[in-house]
């Protein structure tokens, strides 16, 4: 009888593709195993790549658009139409990323997600009836008004004017419409993927925790803040739902708060609606061993990552599951507890990030080879 072996992980960020990853560590297992069935299942977690991911695994195809970019400038992007077109994968990052604007030129008062919003209208405009938005990298704080806006909410100041973008504006909202926004998502359903659990304004919240990152002073946050907490009392005033408190609101600056309020939409687990989509425990049946990685595998891991959850999948069917990743900050009882046995780093030795990065393919390849030949456990 042959092993089965599922190869699950997740990209190696700056690096390898899931799929190329999923490649390298099939390729080095196999010249250890090379009876072995593998089973290829590259996997995301609602990140950047999700949407790359769920169209190589699903036969998807990828479609480019012009948008509008965080910083109000054009820009092609891409998403991913799945099911024949009835369902699209949206990735925030693609759009209004903080990737796309260059180092340390992100304004946070007036970054816009704007071209967010016409992804999500051109995957409609083909058919799309379920969106799923993969909201990570985002450089905006917005509370994703700017998308809602590109699919036809009116959000104004006291004098009806029509205002500006950027979560700032936001201080002078007055009123919001949705009557056009309502009929351009009739029968379109919203989920969004993110493992933030952060609410919408306060301490933990939206500006305070992330607009740092994305370039936001002390005194910007402190008006970011603050025009998030508008947003959320003229939201409530619109639509009778409080998004102020709720976990995960205040996912890429807000845009989940926004969208909740506004479009209906529901929050999801990144990675576990990554997997289920993927009916990743079809893929589990009859394997004798999974292994799965990252370009990090670190305390993160265990909330919610995309390796822990092919790890609880596994773990939920007694198989065991190993991991590789560039670089491991975890201690072993955490990976156990995880449903990882093991992991190592694909690095064997000193060498600098860009090195390492450069040859990810290569030592990725040549450790998951090692790791089959040093295997104790036995498969079969």
């Amino acid at each position: 009888m042959s092993i089965r072996i599922v190869v699950a992980p997740d990209k190696f960020k700056g690096s390898l593709s899931a799929r190329i990853a999923a490649q390298a560590m099939a390729a080095g297992f196999r010249r250890v195993y090379p009876h072995a069935v593998f089973d290829l299942v590259p996997v995301a977690d609602g990140g950047d790549g999700t949407a790359q991911t769920l169209a190589d695994n699903l036969a998807g195809q990828l479609v480019e658009c012009p948008v509008t970019g965080p910083d109000g400038k054009p820009l092609k992007a891409t998403f991913a139409l799945l099911s024949n077109g009835r369902v699209a994968v949206v990735e925030l990052a693609q759009a209004s990323g903080l990737a796309l604007v260059p180092l340390g030129h992100n304004d946070p008062l007036t970054a816009t997600t704007y071209g967010t919003g016409q992804l999500i209208a051109a995957a409609t405009a083909a058919g799309a009836q379920r969106i799923i938005l993969a909201i990570g990298g985002s450089a905006t704080t917005d509370a994703g008004s700017g998308a809602l806006a590109a699919l036809g909410a009116a959000f104004t100041d006291a004098d009806g004017k029509p205002l500006p973008p950027g979560g700032a504006a936001l201080a002078r909202l007055a009123s919001i419409d949705t009557s056009e926004l309502g009929r351009r998502l009739q029968g379109v359903a919203i989920e969004i993927a993110s493992d933030v659990k952060n609410p919408l304004c306060g301490p933990n919240g939206a500006a305070a925790v992330y607009g740092p990152q994305k370039g936001a002073s002390p005194a910007d946050v402190r008006t970011l803040d603050a025009a998030l907490r508008r947003f959320a009392d003229v939201a409530a005033e619109t639509t009778g739902v409080d998004v102020r408190d709720v976990p995960g609101a205040g996912a890429a600056g807000g845009v989940g708060g926004g969208f909740l309020a506004l479009a209906h939409a529901v929050l999801r687990p990144g990675a576990q609606l990554v997997l289920e989509m993927l009916d990743f425990d079809r893929h589990l049946e009859g394997a004798s061993l999974v292994l799965t990685g990252e370009g990090k595998i670190d305390r993160q891991t265990s909330s919610g990552k995309a390796p822990q959850a092919v790890a609880a999948a596994a773990k939920r069917r007694r198989i065991p599951v190993l991991a590789l990743a560039g670089s491991i900050d975890c201690p072993p009882h955490e990976l156990e507890e995880c449903g990882i046995v093991s992991a190592a780093s694909i690095v064997p030795g000193p060498m600098t990030v860009e090195d390492a990065m450069a040859r990810a393919a290569e030592l990725l390849e040549a450790a998951a080879e090692r790791l089959a030949r040093t295997l104790t456990i036995r498969l079969g």
